[in-house]
């Protein structure tokens, strides 16, 4: 007996089956030929299901792979350019399933636990009979980019800033929702570079710019927080995407300015402007991570109300009781420091001696956002409510996300009582 044989009997090599593969538009796998065990058909099907994108991705990726193919009457500029491509409801692959291989190549579709699939053809049809090859020709990166709509980053959430110091610590200048606080700034570290790399990186920022050879304290540097491009391409490629699913976002990263004695900020070579937009992250938690809301308020004397119907009748005790704990609202000792500890944490950069100043306007009541899947939560909902405005007279509200300082908290501005 040969070895090879040998080892094949064993088990110690891999098991080559050539198949086929079809899918259907919603989402079935279909596998002909491969092995006959039907338990390990199944783990195949499932690794086959997992391996292929369908509905929405599938759409997307065909579109895209088809403008890469050069089809098509005139530029993609618009979504519903982008949408109007038709997209076949039937793909057909045909290939060698292996498995028990030790070791993969990267073009190969991974099915798991040493199965993989190496894709000979793969085809669409829109009728089950006529079969369309799908090919990437060499020019297809040059291709896509002939679209319009392949340069077009997808939509701005909000815009931030990072002032990243060089003993590690990171500024910024609103505060993002808790999930994105830690994978932003260890984004920003990446960017800037630790140790040794950090002056390596301004250098490369300042490209042959001044200062070359002293060493920053900071580096300041804009974030910008936006969906995923819809026609993905060289052109609009994001720095970093994190967050999954309908979670998912694109950052994008430029730099703009440094500083050499922690005061006195000198832009880079290629810096653009600083972002005048309102970075509004109470919208922003919203959009981005697809938090449905109950807007509440809470005034100062314990009412706390909602529309009609925001929250279901047998949580509705429950949720007063919660709100009127977290924020003081019926003590007014509670109360005062509360909203004094919200307004001078909300208006710190605005306005920084505000938590020291000896007295506050009275504030009458709260507009805040209450995530609907925190109505039947137990937790403290102070973890997750947003204060979205407050009112000092009871009829005039103050946006707290506004650029400019309300008046009433101004040195000499108009007030009621103070807190």
């Amino acid at each position: 007996m040969g070895e090879a044989k040998r080892r094949k009997e064993l088990g110690l090599m891999p098991t080559t089956f050539p198949v086929e593969v079809r899918v259907t538009a919603g989402g079935e796998v279909t596998l002909m030929g491969g092995p006959d065990d039907p338990a390990v058909r199944e783990r195949l099907l499932e690794g086959l299901r997992s391996a292929l994108p369908g509905g929405a991705t599938w759409e997307q990726g065909y579109r895209q792979l088809y403008l890469m193919m050069g089809r098509g009457e005139g530029p993609v500029a618009t979504p519903e350019d982008f949408a109007a491509i038709p997209v076949p409801p039937q793909r057909r692959l045909t290939g060698d399933l292996v498995l028990g291989a030790r070791s993969t190549p990267e073009d190969v579709l991974l099915l798991g636990e040493g199965a993989s699939l190496r894709v000979r053809t793969s085809e669409t049809s829109h009728d089950g009979e006529t079969w369309e090859p799908l090919s990437l020709p060499d020019d297809g990166v040059e291709q896509l980019l002939s679209h319009p709509l392949a340069r077009e980053r997808g939509p701005l959430l909000g815009t931030l800033t990072a002032e990243h110091w060089r003993e590690g610590r990171i500024d910024l200048d609103a505060e993002p929702p808790e999930a994105l606080l830690e994978p932003l700034e260890d984004l920003v570290r990446e960017w800037d570079g630790e140790g040794e790399e950090w002056r390596e990186r301004h250098l490369e920022l300042l490209d042959g710019g001044a200062n070359g050879d002293a060493v920053p304290q900071a580096i300041r540097t804009r974030l910008e927080l936006r969906g995923l491009p819809l026609l993905p391409s060289s052109a609009n490629q994001p720095h970093a995407v994190i967050g999954e699913g309908e979670e998912t976002l694109a950052v994008y990263l430029s730099p703009l300015a440094y500083t050499l004695d922690g005061e006195d900020w000198l832009p880079y070579g290629g810096a653009e402007g600083e972002a005048t937009e309102s970075s509004n992250f109470g919208d922003l938690l919203t959009q981005m991570l697809d938090v449905q809301t109950v807007p509440v308020t809470v005034w100062v004397d314990g009412r706390v109300e909602w529309a009609e119907g925001d929250v279901p009748e047998e949580q509705a005790e429950r949720v007063r009781g919660d709100l009127r704990s977290a924020t003081g609202a019926g003590d007014s000792a509670a109360w005062a420091e509360w909203t004094r500890t919200l307004l001078a944490e909300t208006f710190a950069d605005e306005a920084p001696g505000l938590a020291e100043r000896g007295s506050l306007p009275a504030v009458q009541g709260v507009r805040l956002d209450l995530p609907t899947d925190s109505l039947t939560d137990p937790d403290d909902p102070a973890q997750y409510f947003i204060e979205s405005e407050v009112t000092f007279d009871g009829q005039t509200w103050r946006d707290l996300y506004a650029e400019e300082l309300p008046e009433e908290l101004r040195e000499g501005g108009a007030g009621g009582a103070a807190n």
